[in-house]
């Protein structure tokens, strides 16, 4: 898929997931520029997207699921950097009891990585 096409597959889950959690555009519009709100109800808001796009187990981002995802729906040259991302932001999740708290701070550290090739709803 191109960027494009991939952005607009994930606005499907952001159009699912908002009004789950009670977020409006102005909370969750940014993320993909770097604007991450900490706000409980945009934290679990990234997680239910990350739920519908199936990357999570037992409520936490699952890197083997992630990879499976990156490989077969990302542009060939993003995913290499994109993967060395992952690696290096999933742990982050592990630092946090709360699964939306986790995956919002793993999220965070996937667009302060590399946020040219950051993808988000």
């Amino acid at each position: 898929m191109t960027r494009a096409q991939l952005k607009k597959t994930m606005t499907i889950m952001k159009n699912q997931c908002m009004p789950k959690h009670g977020v409006t555009n102005d909370k969750v519009g940014k993320i993909e520029q770097g604007v991450f709100i900490e706000d409980h109800d945009v934290m679990c808001y990234i997680l239910c997207v990350y739920k519908t796009i199936q990357v999570v187990k037992n409520n936490r981002l699952d890197k083997d699921l992630i990879s499976k995802q990156v490989n077969a729906l990302y542009p060939p040259e993003i995913k290499e950097p994109v993967s060395k991302s992952i690696e290096k932001c999933i742990i982050v999740q592990d630092n946090y009891e709360d699964p939306c708290e986790g995956v919002f701070y793993s999220t965070k550290c996937l667009y302060e990585d590399n946020p040219a090739n950051f993808i988000f709803p």
